[in-house]
């Protein structure tokens, strides 16, 4: 069984559990015979997350796959991240098991080429109808094997990013149950820190909290330890731990923009005059430090196989997303909530002054953060608020509706969501009276 609505732009998400699924085993086995199909590889590297029934539904896929002529490289529980850099070490495409933050009864897919390059973005929609129609082989033909990558893994961004000289600093990592507690100990036990960990053990039903770092409720516990244990920042990772949020010393949030700014600026030091990538609701703050620091901005569509793509059309050397995806031309151009915070780390261990005042040198805008409603017809929404707003505003339906005024330094994006039945709002101005303004004045129409 494969419900169509589980394909979505990026990857596969769809209910596994409960009166109503929306996939299974079966669908599996054929969707691992349809990608053998679509990417005709010799061998793929498999990885799953910890929730229930990612190991029954990714060995279904290999044995789908295997019996498409695919031989299968094994690593088992692994982040997303993980999965990038088995496929960029091995040089083989990769196939993720994982829902990211969505719900306990969800599970997903995330695919990539080889060299942890992007699918084209058609894929989706051809591996759907491929499954539709795909016969399955009556035997397996490719081989299967396990492999260790934490290891390596680990190493690799060790290497990326090498422990300075400087203070011993206090971290606080939330897993949120996910797969940030796989990875956390094997990359961050060896650096200068006290480490309190919150919800570390792997269990896919959340039993803490939601790994969703996006939504504010989901930060609190993070926030709390911090002010309790006097530390110095917070990492808090969702899901499948390819995101990671920030809060500095005194239980505040950096804004994901902020974080890519301040990363931004100390990858153009390394590599001057080389170009960024932003998406379409990254804050101005990004650009404007880029720009003061001799690089070059190129704006993505809101995605991570998007940025990805031209990540490698254009060579930059970092790209930052407002949903604290982080991409590194070093790591296969992927994103990695890991690397990103390793670079916040040594930022802040390298300086005397506390995370807030560090972020504070470029949080200069008032920003709504993503504000979601659920509406019957997207479209119709965001055409009323194009109405609404002609004339006073460059619109924009290039990523959703982006209304902008660069003269009074304020913009507005509404989306529909990739992955749910949801529009999503942010607002952004040079300060809180006219950005609260702005944002009152979207939801009243979208909501009204």
């Amino acid at each position: 069984m494969l419900e169509p609505q589980i394909f979505k732009a990026n990857d596969i998400r769809g209910v596994v559990d409960g009166d109503h699924p929306e996939w299974d085993l079966e669908g599996a086995r054929s969707l691992g015979a349809a990608y053998v199909d679509l990417v005709n590889p010799e061998e793929f590297v498999l990885a799953r997350d910890m929730r229930g029934l990612g190991r029954e539904l990714s060995l279904a896929f290999a044995d789908g796959a295997r019996r498409a002529g695919a031989s299968v490289i094994d690593i088992d529980l692994a982040s997303t991240d993980e999965l990038w850099f088995a496929s960029g070490w091995l040089r083989i495409p990769g196939v993720q098991f994982t829902a990211s933050h969505n719900p306990a009864n969800y599970n997903g897919i995330k695919f990539c080429l080889a060299g942890a390059l992007p699918v084209p973005a058609d894929f989706m929609t051809r591996l759907r109808d491929r499954a539709a129609q795909v016969v399955i082989g009556a035997e397996a033909t490719g081989g299967y094997r396990s492999l260790d990558a934490l290891g390596p893994y680990a190493a690799r961004l060790g290497e990326l990013v090498p422990p300075r000289e400087g203070r011993r600093l206090k971290v606080v990592v939330d897993a949120g149950n996910g797969m940030a507690g796989h990875t956390a100990q094997a990359v961050l036990g060896n650096r200068n820190l006290d480490m309190v960990g919150l919800y570390l053990d792997l269990d896919g039903t959340f039993p803490n909290h939601p790994a969703n770092p996006l939504e504010p409720q989901n930060l609190v516990d993070a926030q709390a330890a911090v002010r309790e244990h006097g530390a110095d920042l917070a990492l808090v990772f969702d899901g499948d731990a390819d995101r990671c949020f920030i809060v500095d010393e005194r239980g505040e949030v950096v804004d994901p923009s902020v974080i890519t700014a301040m990363i931004a600026v100390a990858e153009l030091d390394r590599h001057p005059g080389a170009t960024i990538v932003t998406n379409t609701i990254t804050s101005q703050c990004v650009a404007e430090a880029v720009e003061a620091h001799g690089g070059k901005v190129v704006v993505s569509p809101v995605g991570h196989t998007y940025v990805k793509a031209i990540m490698a059309e254009t060579g930059a050397v970092f790209g930052g997303e407002h949903s604290a995806h982080y991409y590194f031309r070093e790591f296969w151009s992927a994103d990695t909530g890991m690397l990103a915070a390793l670079h916040v780390l040594e930022l802040l261990r390298a300086s005397t002054r506390p995370l807030s005042q560090l972020a504070a040198v470029h949080d200069t805008y008032a920003r709504s953060g993503e504000i979601n409603s659920t509406v019957a017809d997207p479209e119709a929404c965001m055409d009323k608020v194009a109405a609404a707003y002609r004339g006073r505003g460059e619109v924009s339906r290039g990523d959703g509706l982006t209304v902008g005024n660069p003269q009074l330094r304020w913009w507005l994006n509404l989306r529909p969501s990739n992955t749910e039945p949801l529009l999503r709002l942010n607002v952004e101005a040079p300060d809180q009276a006219t950005m609260v303004a702005l944002r009152d004045e979207v939801l009243s129409l979208v909501r009204g």
